[in-house]
């Protein structure tokens, strides 16, 4: 059995070996002379269209920043198979000319119009034939805008950080395009979205330790200039760069969740409506004292420790002296436990203090310089901080008070809260 096999093998491979080496030699180059004569017909979509010799000052509808035109054209090519099965559209390119041409006008396809931008495909060569097709072509003037960028902040805030704000508040980019284009781009403005997932909690604390160590609650995150750019499909297909000399001071400021304490007395008043003045006066009902609330020097105030929530130490540090817990007066009839709230004497001027303070101790480049956005974007932060502003207690639980009016007096008494 062995020898038959080898005799099998012997006859196949051995025998004649020269003519059979002959004949697979002259079966490949028929192989190869056959392929490259066989033609075939193949459809190519998304060839890109470049338009060549626009006038001065005059662009195509759809045209991208790149020049070719945001429409692409599906051909149907004839020509060599081995080369078409392995062409695409990332080979080929349509030029078409715009010299000498009407406002509007119906370009015909063709195969001059047709260019390779592979130099292993020579289109004289490997392609026979271009089915003819027809495209509409619009000249426009072309036009340059800035467009209003918009800043959106998106995402969570990392754990530990509470966001503050975001600077400037809008930008702006040139863009040149056809009229009617940027016209309307223009007229709706641009979003340019921050993902504050993107921003981590370690890049953060880093920051803080750079800027002030425990000290610092207002931490600046600069946004990378990778994140500036805006997507305009219309003009072009990969993100645009925003060029507003602006946009390198963008910045996303983030604060501390931390309770920070206060460091001074809180003085305690009564406000007492007109229309109950008859029967509640300062004659007829005073601030009752207590372990909560003492008498210093003539002012009464909270005797209790006292933390603040969602405000930095700058800007305790500027209203410090210039804060009080006011509490309306009202009959029992109306309400059994009084309001209160806390209340900021003259903020126009503790905000004047509040922005001069924060212009002057910080280090920061684009501080250095202040323009009017920066000034109102930091008296915006400071509103912020007084309707942000909280009282807590030592166990760190929201201050809740009970006030009630008893016999000639009104009686505060802290509640605790989970």
């Amino acid at each position: 059995m062995a020898q038959d096999v080898k005799s099998l093998l012997y006859r196949l491979f051995i025998h004649h070996w020269p003519r059979k080496l002959l004949a697979l030699v002259l079966a490949i180059i028929v192989w190869m002379v056959v392929n490259r004569s066989l033609t075939i017909t193949k459809v190519v979509p998304n060839i890109s269209v470049r338009i060549a010799n626009i006038p001065q000052g005059k662009t195509i509808e759809g045209m991208q920043i790149d020049g070719t035109l945001s429409k692409r054209v599906t051909l149907s090519l004839n020509g060599q198979k081995a080369v078409l099965d392995e062409i695409s559209a990332k080979d080929l390119q349509i030029v078409i000319d715009a010299k000498d041409k009407p406002q509007e006008w119906i370009a015909a396809i063709h195969k001059k119009n047709l260019v390779s931008l592979n130099p292993d495909i020579d289109i004289n060569k490997h392609i026979a034939k271009v089915a003819p097709i027809e495209m509409i072509i619009r000249q426009s003037k072309l036009v340059a805008e800035r467009i209003p960028v918009s800043i959106t902040p998106i995402g969570e805030v990392p754990k530990g950080y509470q966001l503050l704000d975001i600077y400037p508040y809008q930008l702006f980019m040139t863009v040149n395009g056809p009229e009617d284009a940027v016209k309307r781009l223009k007229a709706r403005g641009l979003k340019l979205p921050i993902n504050l997932n993107d921003v981590t909690q370690e890049e953060l604390d880093q920051l803080q330790s750079a800027q002030g160590g425990e000290r610092s609650d207002e931490i600046s995150y600069f946004v990378p200039d990778l994140w500036k750019k805006v997507s305009l499909p219309l003009l072009s297909e990969a993100p645009i760069q925003i060029d507003d000399p602006q946009a390198k001071e963008l910045r996303i400021d983030f604060s501390r969740q931390d309770l920070i304490p206060i460091g001074f007395s809180i003085p305690v008043t009564v406000f007492f409506p007109p229309k109950y003045s008859k029967t509640l006066n300062p004659e007829t009902y005073t601030l009752a004292t207590s372990d909560f609330i003492v008498k210093k020097n003539g002012i009464k105030v909270i005797n209790t420790p006292l933390y603040a929530y969602g405000v930095s130490r700058h800007f305790l540090e500027t209203v410090k002296d210039m804060v009080q817990v006011v509490i309306v007066a009202g009959p029992t009839q109306e309400r059994e436990t009084l309001l209160w709230n806390v209340q900021f004497m003259y903020p126009q001027e503790l905000e004047n203090r509040y922005v001069s303070k924060v212009l002057s101790e910080s280090n920061d480049i684009a501080y250095e310089q202040p323009s009017h956005l920066l000034e109102d974007y930091l008296r915006n932060r400071f509103r912020n901080y007084m309707s942000r502003f909280r009282l807590y207690t030592p166990d760190h639980h929201k201050l809740s008070l009970k006030i009630e009016l008893k016999a000639n007096a009104i009686s505060i008494t802290p509640q605790n809260t989970q």
